[in-house]
């Protein structure tokens, strides 16, 4: 899959900027240090991002899941003006993607200043569409959406997104502490 093509977009709302989603690039990663000063980010995610040597790996992460087609990072950007990037709000990212497999996971954060206005479900649908566009020949049909039972927003995301609870995951500690929540969203045919 080329990195360099793929740029979604998400419609502006009347009370919301239009959003682009690109790869992320090594220019985001001081802007990511930033983001990740938010304690709620940092509690609903699992990644380590102190400094900007953290950040650079995490987006390097990202890029290298481009490059071997299994997982798809895209920073969530408000576009201030037609044609460029404005602030960065989220990310979302299709992962697990395994050639011939019939489902794959999707997942998404967002900054403390993006959230309330719509970023989530917004850029969880552009990438949802996408999916099941980019995948269909490789037997895609089934998108999972996993998230721990008292993350309510994470709740509210998916089902704006029409990701159906499907059941109440236990927890499995150390990696996974708290019950979870899984979604799935199915290609319409």
């Amino acid at each position: 899959m080329d990195k360099n093509a793929a740029r979604l977009r998400a419609d502006a709302t009347p009370s919301a900027p239009a959003l682009v989603l690109r790869p992320w690039s090594r220019a985001d990663a001081p802007d990511l240090v930033e983001l990740y000063r938010d304690d709620a980010l940092r509690r609903w995610t699992n990644s380590a991002v102190n400094d900007e040597a953290s950040a650079a790996r995490w987006v390097q992460e990202q890029q290298r899941g481009w490059e071997t087609g299994d997982r798809f990072g895209f920073a969530i950007v408000e576009t201030q003006a037609p044609g460029t990037d404005g602030q960065l709000t989220g990310h979302v990212v299709l992962k697990n993607v395994t050639t011939g497999a019939s489902s794959a996971e999707v997942g998404y954060w967002t900054a403390a200043h993006a959230r309330g206005r719509g970023v989530a479900p917004r850029a969880l649908q552009a990438v949802t569409d996408w999916a099941f566009t980019a995948f269909p020949g490789d037997g895609l049909t089934r998108l999972e959406l996993l998230h721990q039972v008292d993350n309510t927003a994470s709740c509210r995301v998916a089902q704006k997104s029409r990701y159906e609870l499907a059941t109440l995951l236990p927890a499995a500690p150390p990696a996974y502490p708290v019950a979870g929540h899984l979604h799935v969203r199915t290609r319409d045919i």
